[in-house]
């Protein structure tokens, strides 16, 4: 039987009830769409559909430049455009005359899904918490809550670095400063997990149940929030939010809270990881940080451009236009592979070599660009050095512990399960 079938039988049980019409159409929606995916990244081997496929997920480097092969932009089996050239990405990203094809969009993730003005409206009110300037505060809180988890760190023992460090760092923080108390750091890294890996397409059925239970569960936190901080008022972003005086609609506040509580740690869960993945696989990479951790934020850049947390972006023409002597109708779709431009071989010297002392790393486009530039770029950039500074210190001859798991999907690249080992004797006091 098929798995439609099966999956259709499966609801109606739990249910009891008859399929929607709607709810049959997106079932033939996302089942053609996954046939179509397979059949071109296992029967056909095109490195765009394998980019989403489980190839894609392990090891995308490979097929970036298979599709680099192809020419600087060439077409999609879906009839796409897509590219890996850093010039045409950064161009593309910072064009005016691409936006992020709102049409497609339910507005689930703010920002994410909004070309201006809307755009424009919502990040005026929220982007100075997450100024450099502002952001820079957080740093004693930064490091208390990173001595507090190390401490808990078992000696000798492998642990997981995702679960004991990466995750509850950054969503400590971004609880603080968007006024979110008691967080549950476990309940919101799942959440995340599925948000990420939502967006490179719901996956099936029971992926589409997750992420609306998701919603749901997000959705009645922050309502009690927003109930909390209308009588109670404190200096923090949801505060500023539900007491805006109508910038924000009421139907915009929770998904734009959303927006900034899963990409305000996401990214910098995953940037940790990565990076700290890419320094143990370079024995001397390591070693270097480790005779002079005030290269974490060197470290860090390198980490962004060698093993992007978020890989691909996608652009719509919204006017006739010009990219690199590329032409583009109004209403192509691009596909920007951020992961494959941040290897170019024009911009970056043996691009897939991890460096430290790459003078260029800070040229890659891990963050996007133009008006959708990552807002949260300052705090991920500042909880990772600082994370990384602190890991090295404390744990010298830190080890790979047993097998990974990478996250699910293939658009968000990072660790679900990274078991590490810290020896006991050569931990620095």
């Amino acid at each position: 039987m098929p798995i439609e079938q099966q999956e259709l039988m499966a609801i109606k049980r739990r249910k009891l009830m008859p399929i929607k019409k709607q709810e049959l159409q997106f079932i033939k929606e996302l089942y053609g769409t996954k046939a179509r995916l397979l059949w071109s990244g296992y029967l056909r081997r095109d490195p765009v559909a394998r980019l989403q496929l489980e190839p894609g997920r392990l090891d995308p480097y490979p097929l970036y430049e298979q599709i680099r092969s192809r020419g600087r932009v060439s077409r999609t089996p879906f009839g796409h455009f897509v590219t890996v050239d850093h010039e045409i990405c950064n161009e593309v990203l910072r064009s005016r005359d691409f936006g992020v094809g709102e049409d497609a969009r339910d507005k689930s993730l703010s920002l994410l899904d909004l070309n201006p003005p809307d755009h424009t409206r919502l990040r005026r009110l929220v982007a100075p918490d997450f100024s450099v300037r502002t952001i820079g505060r957080y740093t004693p809180r930064i490091e208390a809550v990173l001595q507090n988890l190390i401490k808990d760190v078992p000696r000798d023992d492998p642990f997981d670095l995702v679960s004991v460090v990466a995750a509850p760092l950054p969503i400590a923080v971004i609880a603080d400063l968007l006024g979110i108390p008691d967080a549950d750091a476990d309940e919101f890294a799942r959440h995340g997990t599925e948000f990420g890996s939502a967006l490179g397409g719901i996956q099936s059925l029971a992926h589409a149940q997750r992420l609306a239970a998701t919603r749901k569960r997000l959705a009645e936190i922050f309502a009690g929030i927003f109930e909390l901080r209308r009588k109670e008022p404190t200096d923090d972003v949801v505060s500023r939010i539900v007491n805006s005086d109508g910038t924000v609609r009421p139907e915009e506040m929770v998904p734009l809270c959303t927006l900034l509580l899963i990409a305000g740690f996401e990214t910098t869960v995953n940037l940790i990881g990565n990076t700290v993945l890419a320094l143990l696989s370079n024995p001397d990479q390591w070693r270097m940080l480790v005779e002079q951790p005030e290269l974490a934020e060197r470290a860090i850049e390198e980490g962004l451009r060698y093993d992007s947390p978020v890989q691909r972006t996608g652009r719509l023409a919204t006017a006739d236009t010009e990219v690199a002597g590329v032409p583009f109708k109004q209403g192509d779709w691009i596909m920007t592979a951020i992961g494959g431009a941040n290897r170019d071989p024009a911009v970056f010297t043996d691009p897939a070599r991890y460096d430290l002392h790459r003078d260029n790393a800070e040229d890659h486009l891990s963050f996007s660009g133009g008006v959708h530039y990552c807002l949260g770029a300052a705090l991920a950039r500042l909880e990772a050095g600082i994370a990384l500074r602190t890991i090295v210190t404390e744990f010298p001859e830190l080890a790979l512990a047993g097998p990974r798991e990478r996250r699910p999907g293939s658009l968000i690249r990072g660790m679900q399960h990274f078991p590490v080992r810290a020896p006991r004797s050569a931990v620095m006091v």
